[in-house]
């Protein structure tokens, strides 16, 4: 972003006079770097393909804190809605591959992860409810109320807007 102008409190970027939600700063920079990639793909998809696959735009973006609830002012169902979208936005671009629960904490919550990994497995359960992904350990399907590590698959209703 440093060719964009920011504004004093690096919460908005201003692009050709305009303002718009910056990219939560305290994302990982491993993490923001997928995200940013599933939002390109993404965008590239609704060149080709249309509105049918712009809610991978959306949860890309709600992901990184540039749409939803702001980043700076974190409530409790803004945190899961982006837990949710950073859920799914991270299995696409895995295309795949599972992922952590705690990669979604780290997202939303940046260096205090670790108090959201609760709500992180309850979106997790919550989601898993919907079939969009699957809970495993030790590559095993397993119920969402599993104790110890978890890994987080794509399940049949996650939508993915490829191919």
């Amino acid at each position: 972003m440093s060719d964009h102008e920011c504004t004093d409190d690096g919460r908005y970027i201003i692009v050709k006079g305009q303002k718009w939600r910056a990219t939560d700063p305290h994302i990982p920079e491993r993490l923001r770097s997928e995200l940013v990639k599933e939002l390109m793909t993404a965008r590239r998809l609704v060149k080709t393909r249309g509105d049918d696959v712009r809610f991978r735009v959306q949860d890309a973006k709600v992901a990184l804190g540039e749409r939803g609830e702001p980043w700076w002012e974190p409530t409790e169902a803004g945190q899961k809605d982006r837990l949710a979208a950073a859920i799914r936005a991270l299995l696409r671009q895995r295309e795949g591959a599972t992922i952590c629960p705690s990669d979604a904490a780290r997202i939303v919550g940046g260096d205090t992860w670790r108090d959201l990994m609760d709500l992180a497995r309850q979106v997790a359960a919550e989601l898993s409810e919907e079939r969009q992904i699957r809970i495993t350990q030790k590559g095993e399907v397993v119920d969402a109320d599993a104790r110890g590590p978890i890994r987080l698959g794509p399940g049949e209703n996650l939508r993915l807007g490829a191919g």
